[in-house]
Protein backbone atom coordinates (compact mmCIF):
# COMPACT_ATOMS: atom_id res chain seq x y z
CA UNK A 1 0.00 0.00 0.00
CA UNK A 2 3.07 2.02 0.94
CA UNK A 3 4.59 1.63 -1.92
CA UNK A 4 1.66 2.72 -4.33
CA UNK A 5 1.42 6.12 -2.41
CA UNK A 6 5.23 6.35 -2.70
CA UNK A 7 4.89 5.59 -6.85
CA UNK A 8 2.06 8.25 -7.38
CA UNK A 9 3.59 11.14 -5.21
CA UNK A 10 5.84 13.71 -8.02
CA UNK A 11 9.24 13.53 -8.14
CA UNK A 12 11.43 16.20 -6.75
CA UNK A 13 12.53 17.82 -10.30
CA UNK A 14 8.72 17.35 -10.65
CA UNK A 15 7.93 19.54 -7.66
CA UNK A 16 10.17 22.14 -8.28
CA UNK A 17 9.63 22.34 -12.17
CA UNK A 18 5.96 23.11 -10.82
CA UNK A 19 6.67 25.40 -8.15
CA UNK A 20 9.26 27.66 -9.96
CA UNK A 21 7.78 26.88 -13.54
CA UNK A 22 6.62 30.65 -13.88
CA UNK A 23 9.78 31.90 -13.14
CA UNK A 24 11.62 29.67 -15.35
CA UNK A 25 9.14 30.43 -17.64
CA UNK A 26 10.06 34.29 -17.65
CA UNK A 27 13.21 34.23 -17.67
CA UNK A 28 13.93 31.80 -20.58
CA UNK A 29 11.47 34.50 -22.60
CA UNK A 30 13.68 37.24 -20.93
CA UNK A 31 16.84 36.17 -22.25
CA UNK A 32 15.39 34.59 -25.69
CA UNK A 33 13.71 37.86 -25.99
CA UNK A 34 16.74 40.24 -25.69
CA UNK A 35 18.92 37.62 -27.99
CA UNK A 36 16.01 38.65 -30.48
CA UNK A 37 16.38 42.27 -30.15
CA UNK A 38 19.86 41.90 -30.87
CA UNK A 39 19.37 39.94 -33.86
CA UNK A 40 21.52 37.20 -32.68
CA UNK A 41 18.44 35.04 -32.93
CA UNK A 42 15.88 35.87 -36.15
CA UNK A 43 12.56 36.56 -35.91
CA UNK A 44 10.74 34.09 -37.95
CA UNK A 45 12.91 31.59 -36.29
CA UNK A 46 11.51 32.59 -32.83
CA UNK A 47 8.03 32.74 -34.53
CA UNK A 48 8.74 29.36 -35.69
CA UNK A 49 9.67 27.97 -32.52
CA UNK A 50 6.40 29.05 -30.25
CA UNK A 51 4.43 27.81 -32.83
CA UNK A 52 6.00 24.49 -32.68
CA UNK A 53 6.54 24.59 -29.32
CA UNK A 54 2.48 25.19 -28.44
CA UNK A 55 1.59 22.51 -31.00
CA UNK A 56 3.29 20.13 -29.32
CA UNK A 57 1.90 21.37 -26.02
CA UNK A 58 -1.26 21.19 -27.05
CA UNK A 59 -0.86 17.41 -29.01
CA UNK A 60 0.96 15.51 -26.42
CA UNK A 61 3.27 17.47 -24.58
CA UNK A 62 -0.51 18.34 -21.72
CA UNK A 63 -1.30 14.32 -21.72
CA UNK A 64 2.34 13.02 -20.44
CA UNK A 65 2.07 10.63 -17.80
CA UNK A 66 5.44 12.00 -16.06
CA UNK A 67 4.73 15.21 -13.98
CA UNK A 68 8.11 16.20 -15.20
CA UNK A 69 7.55 16.33 -18.66
CA UNK A 70 4.20 17.77 -18.42
CA UNK A 71 5.70 20.67 -16.53
CA UNK A 72 8.58 20.91 -18.94
CA UNK A 73 6.69 20.82 -22.02
CA UNK A 74 4.32 23.49 -20.43
CA UNK A 75 7.36 25.64 -19.60
CA UNK A 76 8.76 25.45 -23.53
CA UNK A 77 5.36 26.61 -24.47
CA UNK A 78 4.97 29.29 -22.18
CA UNK A 79 8.24 30.89 -22.22
CA UNK A 80 8.15 30.94 -26.29
CA UNK A 81 4.88 32.49 -26.10
CA UNK A 82 6.33 35.18 -23.88
CA UNK A 83 9.31 35.33 -26.32
CA UNK A 84 7.40 36.24 -29.40
CA UNK A 85 5.55 38.77 -27.37
CA UNK A 86 9.12 40.64 -26.47
CA UNK A 87 9.82 42.20 -29.95
CA UNK A 88 6.51 42.66 -30.48
CA UNK A 89 5.69 44.79 -27.25
CA UNK A 90 9.07 46.58 -27.88
CA UNK A 91 8.42 47.81 -31.50
CA UNK A 92 4.94 49.04 -29.78
CA UNK A 93 6.91 51.02 -27.23
CA UNK A 94 9.00 52.54 -29.59
CA UNK A 95 6.31 53.83 -31.52
CA UNK A 96 4.18 55.28 -28.79
CA UNK A 97 7.58 56.74 -27.75
CA UNK A 98 8.15 58.36 -31.03
CA UNK A 99 4.75 59.46 -31.15
CA UNK A 100 5.15 61.32 -27.83
CA UNK A 101 8.05 63.22 -29.06
CA UNK A 102 6.56 64.40 -32.11
CA UNK A 103 3.99 66.14 -30.10
CA UNK A 104 6.08 67.51 -27.59
CA UNK A 105 7.87 69.19 -30.54
CA UNK A 106 5.09 69.92 -32.05
CA UNK A 107 3.90 71.44 -29.13
CA UNK A 108 6.95 72.86 -28.56
CA UNK A 109 6.67 74.76 -32.20
CA UNK A 110 3.46 76.01 -31.44
CA UNK A 111 4.40 77.57 -28.21
CA UNK A 112 7.99 79.14 -30.19
CA UNK A 113 5.45 80.86 -32.92
CA UNK A 114 2.53 82.09 -30.79
CA UNK A 115 4.99 83.80 -28.18
CA UNK A 116 4.76 87.36 -28.69
CA UNK A 117 8.76 89.26 -28.89
CA UNK A 118 8.21 91.24 -25.25
CA UNK A 119 9.79 94.38 -25.11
Amino acid sequence: MSSDIAASSPSAPARYLRRHRVRITLWIAAAEGVLTLFHAIPHLAVYALAVVAIAFWAATGRTYRSLTARQASWIFAASQALAVLVPVVWFVARAVAIGVIVVLAIGALIFLFLDRERS
